[in-house]
């Protein structure tokens, strides 16, 4: 660890090293204040392992950030330009000041109403705020020379800074949402699930009536709570799924297909979990899916997610290099 911090201070300078020190102090008070709500919510303890992650995202990427900060301070280091240097000094002095004032409400109403998800939630959004504008306006300057001119994608500093965008954004995915926006997606969640249950029971000629979140069964019924909504797989899955992109893939599309095929996993083999369940109990009663039955189809869901994501790894990288082969055989 000290060979790699030393090797680091050769590549960038002291501004840059002191704001990812002051970042790593700020998503450590983020990871405390979140770390109450990983406790007394299931649907969120998959947080404890974001920290790890994190680490382990940065540790993979610094030959790539050494790489990126060099270019930021080589002669002739390429800057935004024209309306693009305007417009990234607006979003950066927007998004800076926002994020000032959510943190310090978010800290406020913590200090004085104790842990609440609206205060998580500030705080959680102004750390973001924060903290990307920091690294960017910290990124080291330019060595002799005047700035090349570049558009606003081509800027170095932009390069150095897009290589945080998991470390600090992923943290959004293990904070909790707001009560009203959690219940109302809850219930979105679960209206769904039973109502494609009872439209599957139905078409395959077996009695099934809805009244509800309450599937009627011969052999009795079947209550569709909260937990079976889908939202503890949604929001896991949201993370496994980001985490696989920020480590397997390069390009911003891949990222983004890949986050959204997580989420569209974990509704479907959410899907397939009740139709399980259910079924299991139009045959074996009601009861019979308490306990080992109904705690094992909630890890496979997960399971499921993330073997079906690491399946559509190769299929990307593998449409990227028939891409990228004809390129290179054009250019030899």
């Amino acid at each position: 660890m000290f060979s790699l911090w030393k090797k680091a201070a050769g590549a960038v300078t002291a501004p840059f090293l002191g704001a990812l020190v002051l970042s790593a102090g700020f998503l450590a008070f983020v990871a405390w204040d979140q770390s109450h709500w990983w406790r007394v919510k299931e649907d969120y303890s998959f947080g404890w392992l974001v920290p790890v992650f994190v680490g382990f995202v940065v540790y993979d990427r610094w030959p790539k950030i050494t790489a990126a900060a060099a270019a930021c301070a080589a002669p002739a280091s390429p800057r935004a330009a024209g309306w693009q240097k305007w417009l990234l000094r607006l979003a950066l002095g927007g998004t800076l000041t926002c994020g000032v004032l959510l943190f310090l409400l978010g800290s406020f109403y913590r200090a004085g109403a104790g842990t609440s998800q609206p205060g998580t939630l500030a705080i959680t959004l102004g750390a973001i705020g924060i903290l990307l504008p920091l690294l960017l306006l910290n990124a080291p300057e330019p060595g002799p020379g005047a700035a090349a001119k570049a558009g606003l994608g081509d800027d170095a500093r932009v390069r150095l800074t897009a290589l945080f965008v998991f470390p600090v954004v992923v943290w959004l995915v293990s904070a909790p949402m707001v009560s009203a926006v959690e219940s109302q997606l809850n219930l979105f969640l679960l209206r769904k699930v039973v109502t494609v249950v009872a439209f599957v029971f139905d078409t395959l000629g077996l009695a099934i009536e809805q009244q509800g979140n309450v599937l009627v069964l011969p052999n009795g019924s079947v209550g569709v709570e909260d937990a079976c909504s889908g939202i503890r797989s949604l929001t896991g899955c949201l993370f496994a799924g980001s985490f696989l992109a920020a480590v397997f893939l390069d390009r911003l599309w891949q990222k983004v297909a890949l986050v959204g095929a997580a989420m569209i996993f974990a509704f479907l083999t959410n899907l397939l979990r009740s139709l399980f369940l259910t079924g299991w109990a139009y045959r074996y009663g009601s009861r019979a899916i308490e306990g080992t039955v109904h705690d094992a189809a909630g890890y496979a869901v997960l399971g499921l997610t993330v073997v079906g994501l690491l399946c559509l790894l190769p299929v990307f990288n593998l449409r990227l290099s028939l891409r990228e082969e004809p390129a290179a055989r054009s250019e030899t």
